[in-house]
């Protein structure tokens, strides 16, 4: 029996040194951007989706005018219920036929790539959804209708080619402008040619050079009416934001981030650039971060309208970084563009291609009207009314010279915000009204291992992550992320669907921790006691302060002791103090009323104390979280213990013991090295570092889940009352 007792308090003393271990090693790792709370699956209230054979989701739709989320997958549309996508409303199968999937094999597919994969839905001006799927290498399209509370699809179907690719898991673009769908992407069976084009009666497309089109990857489109608070009737601009391959240097595989411009009534040239945009101008887009050598990548982006001033409206933007053979840095950051600097970038000058073949500044003369503008009512007063107007000589200018020479830069100047612990995938972004009338814009990003961050950006005290949530249990990307007018956020990955309430605030339990979180969709109800939606909300009932989240607004009311723990150590032995707060917050020991300084008995952890006792070290110990906001200081105590010290032997645990625990702790904390050496190798979305510019990669990921398995432990096994 007492072997027994021994080898179990060997083994739970052994958890508590490698909980211990794992500590070190993450508090070792430099600290990039931490959200304030990090919400585990099992704690965020959501709604999931998910079928046994539901698999190869990609594509999503939004129809708040009938209360459905289509959803496009492999073989399939079906159709969710926006008030609770757990309730599906029917299903569309729209597969292909055994002759199909044969010849698609002949070609050198697999079976995966041969079914047909929903990848574009778009609602059209009479309420149908125009929809195309890859069609075992055969790009289709058809439509969807909706009538009397039935989903069905048409009959007639056409070419899909150059609209959706033929390869499912390719990147493309596209945008539906009333009825006139506009496309980026590869146009042949082997991916190798890829364009940007109109299609409809008014068929345009990019001229097929490189100085255009670069090994281009296509991101996002976006519709700017910019005729809507045009002084002189500018034409509205469509914009493709896209990587490339750099051409600005010779023999180089660099990628570079682009924005392209189109404009809308862009009718090709009469004799040059016959069915060619006239209008086609790219520049480099910039988000500063990272490591020399490294270029940010964009990876989506979210267009905020300005209601008042189409100018005005900002590009949100994710972006990784692509690094050199050389580099072991992996970072993500969200940058953000205002429409008018990109127009500023657009009206300045051009680069040129040299006989040495290099790019430099254009210096000759140039053209009017000036290359590549949109109509506006000065050029239609100077004759010309369309592109088919233009002269020759504008048009084969803009033709040998697409690229700009000013590159857009962020509003900061920097990001907005960058994290290092995993990739940022995609991005939406609410504008929300808090009591004071102030507007905010919140960020929802998403990340490749199925968390999303809700974020805000202030010039006061720059970008915040207030939120970490975990929408989906197992690591995946998330592909898709759409936001409804109802406060619903739907994210897709490719197995499943989630929803999440964007107003939910049930995760703020108390007053103090409800203001100072400082969320714009949340504030204290007085007459409720609890943290609700400001939405629609009177101010007599709520508070909510964003400016620095002074609690000193919340009612007062009767504190409640907390329960002090007992735990008696041994003297001389160094043992672990678990402190776990329920915020990503730092912490802050006192011993009996004083403040707690490291020491040579006393090292301070951000998840405990290691304590190596004397018997002048009984007394209590309170650890408490910091948080310091607008240089306001805020303490809230998390634990309580009263040590009591014994000497070795007898019911404490001894130091011969202690030591064959640290050899097991040894081999284990070897045993965890290895481990994240293998991990590291294997993800691409968390590789080892060193110093990344200001904001290095860390090992959060690995040793927070040795911590998480620790911690219960701890918890359960190592405080004795």
């Amino acid at each position: 029996m007492f072997f027994l007792y021994f080898l179990s308090e060997v083994m739970m003393k052994s958890q508590v040194a490698l909980f211990y271990v794992l500590i070190i090693m993450n508090e070792g790792s430099a600290q990039s951007l931490k959200p304030r709370r990090s919400v585990f699956f099992s704690d965020v209230n959501l709604k999931l989706f998910k079928e046994p054979d539901f698999n190869g989701l990609s594509s999503l739709l939004v129809r708040e005018d009938i209360g459905l989320l289509f959803v496009g997958a492999r073989g399939k549309v079906i159709t969710l219920s926006l008030d609770d996508i757990t309730v599906k409303t029917s299903e569309v199968n729209w597969t292909v036929t055994s002759k199909e999937k044969a010849l698609c094999k002949v070609k050198g597919k697999s079976i995966e790539e041969c079914d047909n994969y929903i990848r574009m839905m778009h609602t059209l001006d009479d309420g149908r959804i125009l929809v195309c799927g890859t069609k075992a290498f055969n790009p289709t399209c058809t439509h969807l209708m909706f009538e009397e509370g039935n989903v069905t699809m048409e009959d007639s179907f056409q070419n899909g080619r150059g609209k959706v690719p033929f390869d499912p898991n390719e990147n493309f673009a596209s945008m539906v402008n009333g009825n006139t769908l506009y496309t980026a992407g590869s146009i042949n069976f082997l991916g190798t040619v890829k364009s940007f084009q109109r299609h409809g009666r008014n068929t345009l497309r990019t001229e097929p050079i490189w100085s255009w089109l670069n090994g281009p990857n296509m991101i996002s489109m976006k519709f700017a009416e910019i005729s809507k608070h045009s002084n002189n009737n500018e034409d509205d601009n469509v914009f493709l934001f896209l990587t490339e391959i750099k051409i600005e240097a010779q023999r180089s595989n660099l990628r570079l981030s682009r924005v392209a411009r189109v404009c809308k009534s862009d009718l090709g040239g009469l004799r040059i650039l016959q069915k060619k945009w006239t209008s086609f101008l790219k520049a480099r887009l910039d988000c500063p971060f990272g490591d020399e050598g490294s270029a940010s990548l964009v990876q989506d982006v979210f267009f905020l309208q300005d209601e008042n001033n189409v100018t005005d409206s900002i590009f949100y933007a994710t972006f990784t970084l692509s690094t050199e053979p050389s580099s072991t840095c992996s970072q993500s950051a969200v940058c953000a563009y205002k429409l008018s600097d990109i127009q500023q970038v657009f009206r300045g000058n051009f680069m040129t291609f040299t006989d040495s073949g290099s790019w430099v500044r254009y210096t000759g003369t140039v053209f009017s009207p000036y290359p590549g503008s949109c109509i506006n009512d000065e050029m239609r007063t100077s004759g010309v009314r369309t592109s088919r107007d233009l002269p020759d000589s504008t048009l084969l200018f803009v033709k040998n010279h697409p690229l700009m020479e000013q590159v857009v830069t962020p509003i900061t100047g920097k990001p907005l915000l960058v994290r290092s612990t995993a990739q940022f995938s995609k991005i939406v972004v609410d504008k929300v009204t808090s009591l004071d009338g102030e507007q905010h814009n919140v960020m929802f990003i998403s990340n490749n291992s199925g968390w999303l961050q809700k974020a805000v950006w202030s010039g006061d005290d720059g970008g915040r992550i207030i939120e970490d949530l975990q929408l989906f249990q197992d690591p995946q990307p998330i592909r898709f992320l759409q936001l409804s007018r109802r406060g619903q956020l739907y994210s897709a990955t490719r197995t499943a669907v989630a929803q999440l309430s964007v107003r939910d605030c049930s995760r703020y339990t108390s007053c103090a921790d409800c203001l100072i979180a400082r969320d714009p969709y949340c504030g204290w109800d007085h007459l409720k006691g609890l943290c609700a939606a400001v939405a629609g909300a009177s101010n007599f009932s709520m508070i909510q302060n964003l400016i620095d989240g002074d609690a000193i607004m919340c009612p007062s009311s009767h504190s409640v002791s907390m329960q002090i723990t007992d735990i008696h150590l041994t003297a001389d032995v160094a043992q672990f103090l678990p402190c776990f707060p329920d915020a990503n917050l730092p912490i802050s020991w006192s011993f009996s009323g004083k403040i707690l300084e490291p020491g040579p008995r006393h090292i301070l952890l951000s998840q405990g104390l290691v304590l190596t006792p004397s018997f002048t070290d009984e007394g209590i110990y309170t650890c408490e979280t910091v948080e310091v906001v607008k240089g306001r200081e805020h303490k809230k105590a998390v634990i309580q213990y009263q040590v009591k010290i014994g000497r070795q032997g007898g019911r404490y645990f001894s130091t011969h013991l202690f030591t064959y625990s640290l050899i097991i702790v040894s081999f284990g904390a070897l045993g965890v090295i290895h481990m994240y050496k293998h991990w590291t190798q294997k993800s691409p979305n968390h590789v080892r570092c060193g110093q990344c510019g200001s904001d290095p990669c860390t090992n959060r990921a690995i040793a927070s889940r040795g911590l998480e398995r620790a911690k219960s432990t701890v918890e359960n096994r190592f405080v004795v009352k």
